[in-house]
């Protein structure tokens, strides 16, 4: 079942259930998919492509509730992990940080990098391969402390 027939099947449920706030969210996530799909003017999406649709929206909201609870606002720092919680449903397993660290490892060996100075060269390695089931920031923090 595709990423939109699942989206579309969970919206149906929550419009029966009267949920509100998961109907809210279901429909902003596929409102970005649809946009993404006119902006690359194709009529469906692939897998890769929906899967940076959601990594994009659950950065979105976890850079949304940091601010918001440096802020104090209590209120939407709530309805913010509500909403993460519900986009997380359709994000791949997420892989643990010993996980993270092993492909990081192996990585940095593939590539030979022996300082900070191949970060970049490192990090375009291991993007593609734990996009959507990890954290850009902690693969970042972990690629430095091995590099270091």
């Amino acid at each position: 079942m595709s990423l939109l027939e699942r989206l579309n099947n969970d919206m149906k449920q929550a419009m029966k259930n009267k949920e509100k706030d998961k109907l809210s969210v279901i429909r902003m996530v596929k409102a970005s998919l649809q946009n993404e799909a006119i902006k690359l003017g194709s009529n469906e999406l692939s897998e890769e492509q929906e899967l940076t649709v959601l990594s994009r929206e659950v950065k979105q909201r976890k850079d949304s509730l940091h601010e918001f609870d440096k802020a104090g606002r209590a209120d939407l720092v709530d309805k913010l992990r509500t909403e993460l919680s519900i986009v997380e449903v359709y994000m791949p397993k997420q892989l643990s940080d010993e996980e993270v660290s092993d492909i990081v490892k192996e990585t940095i060996a593939e590539t030979g990098a022996t300082s900070k100075a191949d970060m970049g060269k490192v990090m375009a390695a291991i993007m593609p391969k734990v996009k959507g089931k990890a954290d850009g920031s902690l693969v970042n923090k972990l690629v430095q402390q091995h590099l270091s």
